[in-house]
């Protein structure tokens, strides 16, 4: 193949993994007001989900009230899908076509889906939890659907060729919610995909993945994605357990009784006897009934509720795993059953060990409104792609998200379903960015990140820090630039334009090679006759630095899409060890578009330390707007 004059690059197979009513409110979205007016819910704009396919016939893809397509959409609905297309669902494709029919048959793509630019729809719940009306954050905006992807993860070969139908589509945002590892971006089909994506105008949404709190825990790390993070809600779906000794341990459930049964039932915790597997304490096949018989089961966090109830147990508890900290999932489960974290699951334990015959009984409140702790975010570890980039980009909703769901599925029978995971986040964000193009239809993709990023919120519902899991300050490697907001973004003030051409200087200055950049670029390059620029050169909206004993001096561009006649004045907060120098001190436009330049130098501080990390801000601010963009320091 190489000696074939049209060879640029090949790559080897990859299987990818899939990350996994109340949001709209939470951000700031109402009915007839706000962004939701001024973009008129998204209308006219296109957003392409690549995921595991669609469920057609739920009530969030009808497209009641939405206009036909615009007259640039190219794409098409397969042969044996004509019939469920409509003026919402405008494409849906398989890839490759040999995989059959585009129905989804694993739940997450209708989820994601309907999270983006689902309908209207009264009366969403599951099981009588979270009840309310669903509705996606762009709700006018039209659905192309690739399915690339099942329920063992998404092959790099379809991923690839699902983004490049999407290009010649004429999708507008494309919404990825799948994770991969590290690697370079050469030979990440992600990144690849997206930068081709990107060239031809289309913003890419990206999870970041579900591997927090660990290193390397970060995917889909390009400066040309969106890289979103997940946070919680203000919602919980409260159940309670009740120990016998009149102990309450506080865990989240989506099941909802139909009669609640008030009776103590004996705890029971497999594998801890040596004539049971290890397994048992993962509540996995195998589980003994004389054992479970009558009980509620204990279960670390992947167990399996079926698995429990065939094996004769009345009710579960999964404990969380220590790293998840205060972070629970309100699943659906086909027994009384609830999450707790670890630390809870650690009293659960004491109190059985504590007596002969530990009783207990679950008992369930259904939907409370009004955490003041969110949102919080699961922590993480810096970008190893390119340490200069500073991700995720933004947070955004993804925990306990109600959205559509088959009603095929068994786990549920129910049309709407809750899940957890930057998976769910990431629409979220799609569907931000689609309302933003709606109103602002020559913005490019990374003006549209750079309004998103630089008008986030950095503070929880009780005006904190934001914090992570275990309800400690968030780091910013776990917070990127905030939390999305999406009426701010609206209005930035000044944007941060990266130049489409700037990054092949950049991936010049990351010593790939010739060919490795090639087959980004998807043409022939040398690096040699083009100067390079270090990561943190890119005119992006946050900043990255590995700091040594020499200072670095940087320069950043911005746009004036504020007011024409402003003055904005800087405002730098840095923790001690790093001095940080921006000139000049103040900016002024006397129009709009127009462009100014400053430069940003850090360098160590006499009580600096010799490692570490230091964080901040650096802060635009005028009479009006303020531009914030994050600032983390990694000392060497």
């Amino acid at each position: 193949m190489e000696k074939k004059p049209v060879f640029i690059s090949a790559q080897p197979q990859r299987i990818l993994s899939l990350h996994m009513t109340h949001t709209p409110s939470f951000l700031g979205l109402q009915q007839y007001s706000g962004l939701w007016r001024d973009s008129n819910y998204g209308k006219g704009v296109i957003i392409g989900v690549l995921d595991t396919g669609i469920s057609p016939d739920h009530p969030s893809f009808s497209d009641e009230g939405m206009p036909p397509p615009p007259a640039k959409w190219k794409g098409k609905c397969e042969l044996n899908f004509l019939t469920k297309c409509n003026n919402k669902l405008i494409g849906v494709r398989t890839f490759p076509k040999e995989n059959g029919s585009p129905i989804d048959d694993d739940g997450h793509g209708t989820h994601t889906a309907s999270t983006a630019a689902g309908g209207f729809v009264r009366g969403a719940n599951v099981y009588g939890n979270a009840n309310g009306t669903a509705v996606g954050v762009a709700p006018l905006a039209h659905l192309a659907i690739y399915k690339a992807c099942d329920s063992t993860g998404c092959a790099s070969s379809n991923i690839l060729a699902a983004m490049d139908a999407a290009i010649d589509d004429g999708v507008d945002i494309l919404s990825l919610s799948l994770e991969g590892f590290t690697r370079p971006f050469y030979n990440d089909p992600v990144a690849l995909g997206a930068y081709t994506a990107t060239e031809g105008g289309i913003l890419v949404s990206c999870s970041v993945g579900n591997s927090g709190p660990t290193n390397s825990s970060l995917s889909n790390e390009a400066p040309w994605i969106l890289t979103v993070g997940a946070s919680t809600l203000d919602r919980k779906i409260k159940a309670t357990l009740q120990l016998e000794n009149k102990h309450e341990i506080e865990g989240v459930s989506a099941f909802h009784p139909k009669v609640l049964n008030s009776t103590f039932f004996p705890l029971n915790e497999p594998g801890k006897n040596e004539s049971e597997s290890t397994e048992g304490s993962y509540c996995q096949d195998g589980l003994v009934y004389n054992s479970n018989g009558g009980k509620i089961v204990l279960c670390l966090v992947v167990g399996k509720g079926q698995v429990v109830k065939n094996s004769g147990g009345v009710g579960m508890i999964i404990i969380n795993k220590e790293e998840n900290g205060f972070t629970t999932s309100a699943n659906v489960h086909v027994l009384p059953a609830l999450d707790v974290t670890y630390a809870n699951g650690m009293k659960i334990l004491a109190y059985m060990n504590s007596t002969k015959k530990p009783v207990a009984r679950i008992t369930f409140q259904g939907t409370i409104i009004g955490d003041k702790n969110a949102p919080v975010v699961s922590s993480r570890r810096p970008n190893l792609a390119s340490p200069g980039i500073l991700k995720p980009d933004i947070i955004g909703p993804g925990v306990n998200i109600l959205a559509a769901w088959p009603t095929s599925m068994e786990t549920t029978k129910s049309t709407f379903n809750i899940i957890s995971g930057t998976s769910m986040s990431c629409p979220h964000l799609s569907g931000v960015a689609a309302l933003l193009k709606s109103t602002h239809p020559t913005w490019s993709p990374a003006v549209i990140k750079s309004a998103i990023m630089t008008t986030a919120d950095t503070v929880n519902l009780a005006n904190k820090p934001i914090l992570d899991e275990r309800l400690f300050p968030a780091n910013i490697f776990a917070v990127g630039a905030g939390h999305v907001n999406p009426s701010r973004a609206n209005d930035p003030g000044l944007i941060y334009d990266t130049p489409f051409k700037s990054y092949l200087p950049y991936l010049c200055g990351l010593n790939y090679t010739n060919q490795e950049i090639q087959s980004l670029l998807q043409r022939k390059v040398n690096c040699s006759e083009v100067k390079n620029i270090p990561e943190a050169q890119l005119n992006y909206p946050s900043f990255s630095i590995t700091l040594g004993a020499n200072s670095q001096t940087y320069t950043r561009t911005v746009t004036n899409a504020g007011e024409a006649k402003s003055s904005y004045s800087v405002e730098i907060v840095s923790r001690p060890g790093v001095s940080v120098i921006v000139k000049p001190s103040t900016l002024k436009f006397s129009k709009l578009n127009q462009k100014l330049t400053y430069q940003v130098t850090f360098s160590k501080t006499a009580n600096s330390s010799t490692s570490g990390t230091v964080q901040g801000f650096l802060k635009w601010t005028s009479n009006r707007h303020s531009v914030r963009s994050p600032i983390a320091v990694v000392l060497v």
